[in-house]
Protein backbone atom coordinates (compact mmCIF):
# COMPACT_ATOMS: atom_id res chain seq x y z
CA UNK A 1 0.00 0.00 0.00
CA UNK A 2 1.34 3.41 -0.95
CA UNK A 3 1.82 6.42 1.27
CA UNK A 4 -1.12 8.09 -0.48
CA UNK A 5 -3.43 6.27 1.94
CA UNK A 6 -2.71 9.21 4.23
CA UNK A 7 -4.98 11.48 2.26
CA UNK A 8 -5.98 14.29 4.61
CA UNK A 9 -3.31 16.99 5.18
CA UNK A 10 -3.90 17.16 8.95
CA UNK A 11 -3.71 13.37 9.21
CA UNK A 12 -0.61 13.34 7.02
CA UNK A 13 1.53 15.44 9.32
CA UNK A 14 0.33 13.67 12.45
CA UNK A 15 0.83 10.19 11.02
CA UNK A 16 4.23 11.03 9.57
CA UNK A 17 5.36 12.17 13.02
CA UNK A 18 4.05 8.92 14.52
CA UNK A 19 5.90 6.90 11.89
CA UNK A 20 9.17 8.73 12.49
CA UNK A 21 8.93 7.99 16.19
CA UNK A 22 7.89 4.40 15.49
CA UNK A 23 10.91 3.91 13.24
CA UNK A 24 13.25 5.11 15.99
CA UNK A 25 11.57 2.74 18.45
CA UNK A 26 11.99 -0.18 16.04
CA UNK A 27 15.69 0.52 15.48
CA UNK A 28 16.34 0.95 19.19
CA UNK A 29 14.42 -2.13 20.36
CA UNK A 30 15.87 -4.34 17.61
CA UNK A 31 19.10 -4.42 19.64
CA UNK A 32 17.27 -6.11 22.50
CA UNK A 33 16.03 -9.08 20.46
CA UNK A 34 17.58 -12.38 21.55
CA UNK A 35 18.45 -14.54 18.54
CA UNK A 36 19.56 -17.68 20.33
CA UNK A 37 17.43 -20.44 21.87
CA UNK A 38 15.89 -19.76 25.25
CA UNK A 39 13.39 -22.61 25.22
CA UNK A 40 12.70 -25.59 27.46
CA UNK A 41 14.37 -28.81 26.36
CA UNK A 42 11.01 -30.25 25.46
CA UNK A 43 8.26 -28.05 24.03
CA UNK A 44 4.90 -29.00 25.50
CA UNK A 45 2.65 -26.20 24.26
CA UNK A 46 2.83 -23.87 21.28
CA UNK A 47 0.49 -20.95 20.54
CA UNK A 48 -0.58 -19.21 17.35
CA UNK A 49 -1.60 -15.55 17.02
CA UNK A 50 -3.52 -14.00 14.12
CA UNK A 51 -5.67 -10.90 13.55
CA UNK A 52 -8.73 -10.46 11.30
CA UNK A 53 -10.47 -7.22 10.36
CA UNK A 54 -14.02 -6.16 9.55
CA UNK A 55 -15.87 -2.81 9.58
CA UNK A 56 -13.24 -0.92 11.53
CA UNK A 57 -12.70 -3.63 14.14
CA UNK A 58 -9.75 -5.93 14.76
CA UNK A 59 -10.33 -9.49 15.95
CA UNK A 60 -7.36 -11.06 17.68
CA UNK A 61 -7.18 -14.83 18.10
CA UNK A 62 -4.86 -16.93 20.24
CA UNK A 63 -4.83 -20.71 20.22
CA UNK A 64 -2.71 -23.07 22.31
CA UNK A 65 -1.87 -26.50 20.89
CA UNK A 66 -0.22 -29.54 22.37
CA UNK A 67 3.07 -29.68 20.50
CA UNK A 68 3.29 -33.44 19.92
CA UNK A 69 -0.27 -33.90 18.65
CA UNK A 70 -1.27 -30.41 17.43
CA UNK A 71 -4.44 -30.84 19.49
CA UNK A 72 -6.16 -27.59 20.52
CA UNK A 73 -5.92 -27.02 24.27
CA UNK A 74 -7.27 -23.47 24.56
CA UNK A 75 -8.51 -20.65 22.37
CA UNK A 76 -9.32 -17.01 23.04
CA UNK A 77 -10.54 -14.03 21.00
CA UNK A 78 -10.49 -10.30 21.63
CA UNK A 79 -11.82 -7.42 19.55
CA UNK A 80 -11.36 -3.66 19.55
CA UNK A 81 -11.96 -0.68 17.30
CA UNK A 82 -9.13 -0.06 14.84
CA UNK A 83 -8.56 3.25 13.05
CA UNK A 84 -4.91 2.83 12.01
CA UNK A 85 -4.53 1.76 8.36
CA UNK A 86 -2.13 -0.89 7.14
CA UNK A 87 1.27 0.70 6.52
CA UNK A 88 4.11 -1.55 5.29
CA UNK A 89 6.89 -2.15 7.88
CA UNK A 90 4.75 -0.60 10.65
CA UNK A 91 2.33 -3.48 11.19
CA UNK A 92 2.87 -3.38 14.96
CA UNK A 93 0.96 -0.08 15.20
CA UNK A 94 -2.11 -1.89 13.94
CA UNK A 95 -1.79 -5.46 15.21
CA UNK A 96 0.25 -5.37 18.40
CA UNK A 97 -2.59 -4.15 20.70
CA UNK A 98 -5.06 -6.95 19.85
CA UNK A 99 -2.25 -9.54 19.68
CA UNK A 100 -0.93 -8.71 23.15
CA UNK A 101 -4.41 -8.41 24.65
CA UNK A 102 -5.58 -11.81 23.43
CA UNK A 103 -2.30 -13.52 24.35
CA UNK A 104 -2.62 -12.27 27.93
CA UNK A 105 -6.05 -13.89 28.18
CA UNK A 106 -4.58 -17.39 27.85
CA UNK A 107 -4.61 -19.53 31.00
CA UNK A 108 -2.22 -22.14 29.57
CA UNK A 109 1.28 -20.70 29.15
CA UNK A 110 2.84 -21.66 25.81
CA UNK A 111 6.54 -22.49 25.54
CA UNK A 112 6.70 -20.60 22.25
CA UNK A 113 4.41 -18.37 20.15
CA UNK A 114 3.97 -18.23 16.39
CA UNK A 115 2.83 -14.81 15.19
CA UNK A 116 1.41 -14.18 11.74
CA UNK A 117 3.88 -11.54 10.59
CA UNK A 118 7.59 -10.93 10.19
CA UNK A 119 10.22 -10.92 12.90
CA UNK A 120 13.84 -10.10 11.99
CA UNK A 121 13.02 -10.35 8.28
CA UNK A 122 12.21 -6.63 8.34
CA UNK A 123 14.07 -3.55 7.02
CA UNK A 124 14.77 -2.43 10.59
CA UNK A 125 15.08 -6.00 11.92
CA UNK A 126 12.08 -5.47 14.17
CA UNK A 127 8.80 -6.72 12.80
CA UNK A 128 5.57 -7.50 14.63
CA UNK A 129 6.82 -10.86 15.96
CA UNK A 130 9.86 -9.20 17.54
CA UNK A 131 7.75 -6.54 19.21
CA UNK A 132 5.31 -9.16 20.48
CA UNK A 133 8.08 -11.36 21.88
CA UNK A 134 9.85 -8.47 23.55
CA UNK A 135 6.70 -7.11 25.20
CA UNK A 136 5.76 -10.51 26.63
CA UNK A 137 9.39 -11.60 27.12
CA UNK A 138 8.61 -14.94 25.50
CA UNK A 139 10.05 -17.10 22.69
CA UNK A 140 8.38 -16.02 19.45
CA UNK A 141 8.59 -16.98 15.78
CA UNK A 142 7.43 -14.78 12.90
CA UNK A 143 5.61 -16.55 10.05
CA UNK A 144 4.53 -14.55 6.99
CA UNK A 145 3.01 -15.42 3.63
CA UNK A 146 4.97 -12.79 1.68
CA UNK A 147 8.54 -11.50 1.53
CA UNK A 148 8.98 -8.01 3.00
CA UNK A 149 12.68 -7.44 2.33
CA UNK A 150 15.79 -9.35 1.35
CA UNK A 151 16.25 -11.92 -1.39
CA UNK A 152 15.87 -15.67 -1.78
CA UNK A 153 17.92 -16.84 -4.75
CA UNK A 154 16.54 -20.36 -5.05
CA UNK A 155 14.72 -23.02 -3.09
CA UNK A 156 15.90 -26.57 -3.75
CA UNK A 157 15.65 -27.97 -0.24
CA UNK A 158 13.07 -27.57 2.53
CA UNK A 159 14.35 -24.04 3.24
CA UNK A 160 16.75 -21.38 2.02
CA UNK A 161 18.04 -18.28 3.83
CA UNK A 162 16.64 -14.81 3.19
CA UNK A 163 19.60 -12.49 2.70
CA UNK A 164 19.58 -8.70 3.00
CA UNK A 165 22.97 -7.24 2.17
CA UNK A 166 25.32 -9.73 3.77
CA UNK A 167 22.99 -10.62 6.64
CA UNK A 168 20.78 -13.70 6.94
CA UNK A 169 17.49 -12.33 8.28
CA UNK A 170 15.13 -15.26 7.86
CA UNK A 171 14.26 -18.33 5.85
CA UNK A 172 11.98 -19.19 2.96
CA UNK A 173 10.46 -22.51 3.99
CA UNK A 174 8.69 -25.11 1.86
CA UNK A 175 6.23 -26.86 4.13
CA UNK A 176 4.55 -28.72 1.25
CA UNK A 177 5.80 -29.96 -2.11
CA UNK A 178 4.70 -27.88 -5.10
CA UNK A 179 3.45 -25.03 -2.88
CA UNK A 180 4.64 -21.49 -2.32
CA UNK A 181 7.12 -20.93 0.50
CA UNK A 182 6.33 -19.23 3.76
CA UNK A 183 8.77 -16.78 5.33
CA UNK A 184 10.06 -17.57 8.79
CA UNK A 185 12.18 -15.34 11.01
CA UNK A 186 13.26 -14.91 14.60
CA UNK A 187 10.86 -13.03 16.82
CA UNK A 188 12.60 -13.34 20.18
CA UNK A 189 14.51 -15.97 22.19
CA UNK A 190 14.64 -18.49 19.31
CA UNK A 191 17.42 -19.16 16.82
CA UNK A 192 16.56 -19.18 13.12
CA UNK A 193 17.49 -22.86 12.80
CA UNK A 194 15.15 -23.79 15.67
CA UNK A 195 12.39 -21.56 14.30
CA UNK A 196 12.52 -23.37 10.96
CA UNK A 197 12.58 -26.77 12.69
CA UNK A 198 9.52 -25.89 14.79
CA UNK A 199 7.62 -24.56 11.77
CA UNK A 200 8.28 -27.74 9.78
CA UNK A 201 7.28 -29.96 12.70
CA UNK A 202 4.00 -28.04 13.06
CA UNK A 203 3.09 -28.08 9.36
CA UNK A 204 0.46 -30.40 7.94
CA UNK A 205 -0.57 -27.84 5.32
CA UNK A 206 1.26 -24.89 3.75
CA UNK A 207 0.58 -22.76 6.84
CA UNK A 208 1.74 -24.28 10.17
CA UNK A 209 -1.08 -25.46 12.41
CA UNK A 210 -0.81 -22.80 15.18
CA UNK A 211 -1.18 -19.96 12.64
CA UNK A 212 -3.77 -21.83 10.58
CA UNK A 213 -5.99 -22.49 13.60
CA UNK A 214 -5.58 -18.93 14.90
CA UNK A 215 -6.64 -17.61 11.50
CA UNK A 216 -9.75 -19.81 11.46
CA UNK A 217 -10.69 -18.73 14.99
CA UNK A 218 -10.19 -15.02 14.16
CA UNK A 219 -12.33 -15.34 11.03
CA UNK A 220 -15.03 -17.15 13.00
CA UNK A 221 -15.10 -14.35 15.59
CA UNK A 222 -15.34 -11.78 12.82
CA UNK A 223 -18.28 -13.57 11.17
CA UNK A 224 -20.15 -13.90 14.46
CA UNK A 225 -19.99 -10.17 15.04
Amino acid sequence: MEWKILAQPILDSRMLLILKRAEKIQRYLSKAVITYDSLPREIKYIAGIDIAYSDGRAYGAAVVLEYKTMRIIEEKTYSLNMTIPYIPTFLFLRELPPAIAVARMLKVKPDVFMVEGHGRAHPRRFGLACHFGLVLNTPTIGVAKGLLCGEVRSINDSWKPIIDGEEIIGAAVLTRKNSKPIYVSVGHKVSLETAVKIVLECSRHRIPEPIRYAHLIAEKAKRKT
